[in-house]
């Protein structure tokens, strides 16, 4: 018996690609931070809480009394949320330390396999065999984009496995919002879980030993940026579609994100972008189109089954 999926939501997609890439801006901001990784990723999370805030209570005041109580299942997802994204902003910013960028990346956007794993282990989901090629598809357009900076080696082993763990938290933390966007609203999940991130990444920077200053107001200015744009507009964007889209096509989407960084880069920093990696953008928009959909029929055909 198939899986159920969200109902299906013509502005859902658009938002998930939108939100990937304004996610895609992120590695962008973090090099032109004036702080270390670690204390950048602290940044991206504080900043955002007075936004988030100001949303969170904007979203309540129009409920009233329709917004119902958070009970303990609830914030058991919403403290895993932020833990997970804590531990996939922590993790990652340290693989990059060890490992190249590029290994970083490719192996970070695992998480649609994880997410996938997890589905099906954990919560008896059952998947078209369409969205699987989709799903392939998608991330060796993902492996072409970055393959000719990908460089295996014992010396970068340790930040290799680090990447791949970056991807089974990011998997976690989109499993985690998608369980909760069955229930709660987009504001809530994104101050609460936000919150909880801030204070799991606040002793990760202070025991780092970076400086948490900037030191002008171009440095608080990409801080601001990385906050608002990329994790505000980028992850709220994200947070909105997984209420309507499955985490597992979900995180397929989200392999847009590299894409979207490449193209952001050639254009911001005159980064090169050669042919072999517009077509590896071409394969990955191909398996998101696939995956999308297998995960429209497989609704189709659940709703006639039910």
């Amino acid at each position: 018996m198939l899986t159920r999926s969200p109902p299906i939501d013509r502005l859902a997609l658009p938002a998930l690609l939108l939100g990937a890439t304004a996610i895609g801006l992120a590695p962008i901001f973090v090099r032109l931070s004036e702080l270390g990784p670690t204390a950048t990723a602290f940044h991206r999370m504080f900043l955002s809480l007075p936004v988030l805030g100001f949303w969170f209570w904007l979203n309540r005041r129009s409920q009233r009394k329709r917004a119902p109580a958070l009970n303990r299942s609830t914030w058991k997802w919403i403290v895993a949320a932020g833990l997970f994204f804590a531990a996939d902003l922590a993790v990652w910013h340290w693989s990059i330390k060890i490992t190249s960028v590029a290994n970083a990346t490719l192996l970070a956007n695992l998480a649609p396999v994880f997410v996938a794993l997890t589905g099906w282990g954990m919560f008896g989901e059952r998947y078209r065999s369409a969205f699987l090629i989709g799903l392939a598809v998608a991330f060796s357009g993902a492996l072409v984009l970055m393959g000719d900076s990908l460089s295996f080696s014992r010396e970068r082993v340790t930040g290799d496995i680090l990447g791949v763990l970056t991807a089974i938290f990011y998997a976690g933390y989109i499993i985690s919002v998608a369980r909760l966007r069955a229930g709660v609203g987009t504001a809530t999940v994104m101050f609460a879980s936000a919150v909880v991130t801030s204070l799991a990444l606040l002793p990760v920077a202070l025991l780092s030993g970076e400086n948490l200053w900037p030191a002008t107001a171009h440095g608080w200015t990409v801080l601001a940026a990385l906050a608002v744009i990329s994790h505000v507009g980028g992850q709220g964007l994200i947070t909105y579609a997984l209420a309507h889209l499955s985490a597992a096509f979900g995180s397929v989407g989200l392999l847009w994100q590299p894409v979207a960084a490449a193209i952001l880069a050639w254009v911001i920093l005159s980064e090169p972008l050669g042919s072999w990696q517009a077509m590896g953008g071409v394969i990955v928009l191909l398996g998101i189109y696939l995956a999308r959909n297998a995960s429209q029929r497989q609704y189709i055909i659940q709703e006639k089954i039910t």
